[in-house]
């Protein structure tokens, strides 16, 4: 069962579609993973159901999900129940899956998937379903809903580190989405990766935020923990909802739209073909094309921040490439930061919002907001080295004398939490680091 992408009819005009969504980040800041995190984030996502929307159905919502650091305890017990033996953690990925409900159409897209990973040198360890319990979801939702199955990947020991394995698994999901294109299969949204990697993974779909908890049945295992949850709750006021439509993408969440969104796809795809990158090499031509053809304005700024982010930039400087501050004519800003965004103007065009971007690469978490500075974004963090950041405040009980500091995002303005160092950045920080000068220096050499 599928739902069908709409065509433009009358004045209607499918690459028009806004939204304006519910975000939220719960994390420890000291990086410590817990499946407390895990519960509070989705008390957050609870808490940002009114930023959701639904239509005639009422219990189908236009979606909601999460994003988590891999819970390696949780995978090593599931896949064992299934005959499948995990390797450390680090040494392997997992591929949230969404499949057609017709057996031939599902066993095709499989295969693919099977003989991508095999032929890109990595082994297939096996397939596993997903538990879920949908009899609390609407009938929109249960009439387009997929099977949905994650898939394990060994990694190669050829390959030098895991971040080359997270390029490699990239490639991999490139190779299988143009694959399924390619065989023709109506498919519609029965098909699509929501994750395939070995520091994240994504539970999303058509669904309220306050289903999300009883719809996977994984979130309530114990064993299931993080150091940090990213929850979106997705209103779109323009568009269809759908499972694959849902938030977040593989690394980002997103509050707003893209109105630049016309002149990014046409500039990547007019770059594509001077593309080249060291880390990738020849498998460069693999990615292509870059941007999914029909994904929206989320899902195409995701694939360009995944492009990005794995061909070796630092979060932060992907997340000022495409969004970045209002530099030209500010008298307030130094001649360093000035050169880094003027260097950068010539190698990638603003994504203009109104936008608040929740990213984070399954280490490091973070925010920005567009320069535009519409989409609110408050957070507080606490004595015992929580932060909540959300659209709004009160999305949390937080004892008032537990609160260390409260804010909000400013206009072109950066926070990251980064557990390594245990502690948060601003935006001062990021932008006048020794990394983001470091950044600034090698970009003119």
């Amino acid at each position: 069962m599928t739902t069908v992408e709409p065509e433009s009819h009358g004045l209607y005009r499918p690459e028009t579609e806004h939204d304006a969504c519910g975000v939220g980040i719960l994390a420890d800041i000291l990086g410590r993973r817990s499946h407390r995190i895990v519960d509070m984030g989705l008390e957050v996502l609870d808490h940002l159901a009114h930023r959701g929307a639904c239509g005639c159905d009422p219990k189908t919502g236009d979606g909601g999900g999460m994003l988590l650091q891999l819970p390696h305890a949780f995978f090593q017990q599931r896949a064992a129940d299934v005959g499948i033996h995990l390797p450390e953690a680090g040494h392997y990925g997992v591929g949230m899956v969404f499949l057609p409900w017709d057996a031939n159409d599902r066993a095709a897209c499989q295969s693919i998937i099977e003989q991508t990973i095999k032929e890109e040198g990595q082994t297939l360890l096996g397939w596993r379903d997903v538990p879920v319990d949908d009899s609390a979801i609407g009938v929109i939702a249960q009439d387009s809903e997929p099977v949905i199955r994650q898939v394990f990947v060994r990694r190669n020991p050829g390959l030098a580190d895991q971040d080359a394995f997270e390029r490699k698994l990239y490639i991999i999901r490139k190779v299988v989405e143009r694959k399924v294109i390619q065989s023709g299969m109506k498919c519609g949204d029965s098909f699509y990766i929501c994750s395939l990697s070995s520091n994240t993974i994504v539970y999303k779909g058509l669904l309220m935020p306050e289903q999300v908890r009883g719809f996977f049945l994984d979130l309530s295992c114990p064993l299931v923990d993080s150091s940090f949850a990213l929850v979106h709750s997705r209103f779109s006021t323009n568009t269809l909802g759908s499972w694959k439509l849902a938030h977040p993408y593989r690394y980002i969440a997103h509050n707003g739209e893209i109105n630049t969104l016309r002149g990014n796809i046409n500039w990547m795809a007019a770059r594509e073909m001077t593309m080249s990158s060291p880390l990738f090499g020849e498998d460069i031509k693999k990615l292509l094309p870059v941007l999914t053809p029909g994904g929206s304005d989320t899902a195409t700024i995701d694939n360009a921040f995944e492009l990005l982010t794995l061909a070796g930039r630092e979060l932060p400087h992907v997340m000022a490439m495409l969004i970045p501050e209002a530099w030209e004519g500010a008298t307030d800003i130094s001649p360093e930061r000035r050169a880094f965004y003027q260097y950068h103007s010539f190698l990638m065009e603003p994504w203009d919002g109104p936008a608040l971007i929740a990213f984070t690469d399954g280490k490091r978490i973070g925010a920005n907001l567009d320069r535009n500075g519409l989409r609110p974004f408050r957070y507080t963090i606490t004595k015992d080295n929580l932060i909540v950041m959300a659209s709004e405040a009160g999305v949390l009980p937080i004892a008032p004398e537990n609160v260390l500091y409260k804010g909000r995002l400013r206009p072109g303005r950066m926070m990251l939490i980064d557990p390594e160092e245990g502690r948060v950045l601003d935006d001062e920080e990021i932008k006048f680091s020794q990394g983001f000068q470091s950044m600034v220096r090698v970009g003119f050499a």
